[in-house]
């Protein structure tokens, strides 16, 4: 089951400090490009995931063609894929140890999500850390 109490998803967001964002975008008008850059503000460390951008600079940070290439410790996957892309996503998530899966408003796999679950991840789905950040009252990341 997906969480979804207020609680538990403060627990997340006060304890991540390093996330990939998955889908995202170079323009300025795109949700994951804003989503990436408030996450950046709050003191997250964003890691950019996109196969056509993979190489080249994002908000500072060097954009990786997948999850399974970022070399660097991740705590959270944001996902902003179509919902049909999703499963072999959470695969490499899975794989590369990475605790949470987060599915942005829209991105709903049951399945993709059950099986995170089994495989010991925390899934938040149809959410955005964005909107739920100051809904919470999360207070600013602290990287270390």
């Amino acid at each position: 089951m997906p969480v979804n109490s207020p609680d538990q998803l403060r627990v997340i967001l006060e304890n991540v400090r390093t996330i990939a964002l998955v889908g995202a975008s170079e323009k300025h008008h795109r949700d994951s490009h804003q989503v990436m850059a408030f996450l950046q503000g709050r003191g997250y460390r964003v890691i950019p995931v996109n196969p056509r951008l993979a190489g080249g600079q994002l908000l500072g940070e060097t954009v990786y063609p997948s999850v399974s290439s970022i070399p660097d410790k991740v705590d959270m996957a944001d996902l902003f894929l179509a919902s049909h892309r999703v499963a072999p996503v959470v695969d490499e998530v899975i794989n590369k140890g990475i605790g949470i899966v987060w599915m942005q408003i829209g991105v709903i796999d049951e399945s993709a999500a059950e099986k995170a679950e089994r495989a010991g991840l925390q899934v938040v789905m149809d959410r955005c850390p964005k909107q739920e950040i100051p809904r919470l009252g999360v207070p600013l990341a602290v990287t270390s």
